[in-house]
């Protein structure tokens, strides 16, 4: 099985960044890929981007597409998605989720075998 566990989130003004890490544990050979998910108050959980642990190949929702930057460290088996230019469009919960096979639907929550507990981002003045 495999454990995530996220870091990184808090509050910060309009424009401001922040970073997140999802450190994994346990079977972390068997993780194909990791994603972060978000979900905001009376939302569904979104898909915000995604990144595989063998060549790195990232992918991006639209909305955050040019503010958004995914990388991962299989050394430390962590992976961060630093958030720049943040919106109050991007409250919310930030999840990361681990993937064993990989189908292309990596937008679709029911597509991951394993969840971190999640971290509360806040953006406001």
């Amino acid at each position: 099985q495999v454990q995530l566990v996220e870091s990184g989130g808090g509050w910060v003004q309009p424009g401001g960044s922040l970073r997140l890490s999802c450190k994994a544990s346990g079977s972390t050979l068997d993780i194909y890929a990791i994603g972060w998910f978000r979900q905001a108050p009376g939302k569904e959980r979104e898909g915000v981007s995604c990144i595989t642990s063998s060549d790195g190949s990232t992918y991006y929702e639209d909305s955050v597409k040019g503010r958004f930057a995914i990388s991962r460290d299989n050394s430390k088996n962590t992976v961060y998605l630093q958030m720049n230019s943040l919106k109050p469009e991007d409250t919310a919960i930030y999840f990361c989720a681990s993937l064993k096979e990989w189908s292309g639907a990596w937008l679709l929550p029911e597509s991951y075998d394993a969840w971190g507990q999640g971290t509360q981002v806040t953006v406001s003045s």
